[in-house]
């Protein structure tokens, strides 16, 4: 069995994902997703300074190698930039469920990534756990397709496209992060993510003229209060934790345990917000938790 840090940290990424969906959610409604993005960013590297400067005695990651820069700089800018732009744009064209659903393609993606630029092989074992886990979260989100004036709505091949780019973005950055990283520190692996992430929107908002918007959103307190607390669990740690996952564990592993978020979702939803759960999540959320205890017990 290994000792399993890498599966525990990639659990421990998924339930800190769940409390950022949710922050993240709520703050998009006040200021833009757009915004949200950048601002989660920058509170998340305020946060990792302060921790690696107390950790590590040193604030930013300036003992980093230039391998390590040069690789998780990339990974910023596809997982943070591209991969998250794509995404958010897909959940307008094609909605959040089937976005969601194309967003679980992630383990099976970052697994052939990983194969392919890092050699990694899975098991026979490995390989059940993901289809059961992957084919779980899968079961919970998809639904029955949306009608629109009684009749089936159309998916937007373009809405489809940016999904799987979104995807494709979040698979490639872990495999990057994993590469350029090596045993370097997790957290201070992040502050490179994530300032490549920062300057690849602030290139992006000076285009679009959306610096204005920004300035609204950092001025909404509500707002504020939620992407604080979504930056807190998200770019601080649950990134770093997505970091240590793959540090230790196979990156089609790690990708598949962090992928349970919306079965994580489900209990805070029913008690918090009283939302009713079918039976079809209940046996989505059953196989998918026993995908994942597969992974830890392979």
């Amino acid at each position: 069995m290994g000792t399993l840090v890498g599966e525990l940290a990639a659990l421990a990424t998924a339930g800190c994902w769940t409390v950022t969906a949710m922050s993240f959610e709520a703050a998009g409604r006040r200021i833009g997703s757009l915004s949200v993005n950048l601002i989660r960013l920058l509170i998340g590297l305020l946060l990792l300074c302060v921790f690696c400067w107390l950790v590590r005695g040193l604030p930013l990651p300036t003992d980093a190698s230039r391998h390590a820069w040069i690789f998780l700089s990339l990974s910023g800018l596809i997982g943070f930039t591209i991969g998250d732009l794509a995404l958010f744009r897909a959940f307008v064209l094609i909605g959040s469920r089937l976005a969601m659903l194309l967003m679980s393609l992630v383990p099976p993606m970052s697994a052939l990534i990983g194969w392919l630029l890092l050699g990694e092989v899975l098991g026979p074992w490995d390989w059940l756990g993901m289809a059961l886990t992957v084919g779980g979260v899968s079961w919970v989100i998809a639904q029955r397709e949306r009608i629109v004036n009684n009749r089936p709505e159309k998916i937007s091949p373009t809405g489809v496209l940016l999904g799987l780019l979104g995807a494709l973005g979040q698979a490639g950055g872990l495999v990057l992060s994993k590469y350029g990283m090596g045993d370097y520190s997790p957290f201070a692996a992040t502050q490179i993510r994530i300032i490549a992430g920062i300057v690849g929107f602030a290139l992006l908002f000076t285009v679009i003229g959306w610096w204005p918007k920004v300035a609204a959103g950092l001025a909404n307190r509500p707002a504020m209060a939620r992407v604080s607390l979504g930056a807190f669990f998200g770019p601080f740690l649950g990134v770093s934790f997505s970091l240590l996952a793959v540090q230790h564990t196979a990156t089609g592993v790690a990708a598949t345990i962090m992928s349970i978020t919306p079965i994580l979702i489900i209990p805070p939803a029913v008690l918090l917000f009283k939302e009713k759960v079918n039976m079809r999540a209940v046996i989505g959320a059953a196989i998918a938790i026993g995908g994942v205890v597969l992974l830890f017990l392979k």
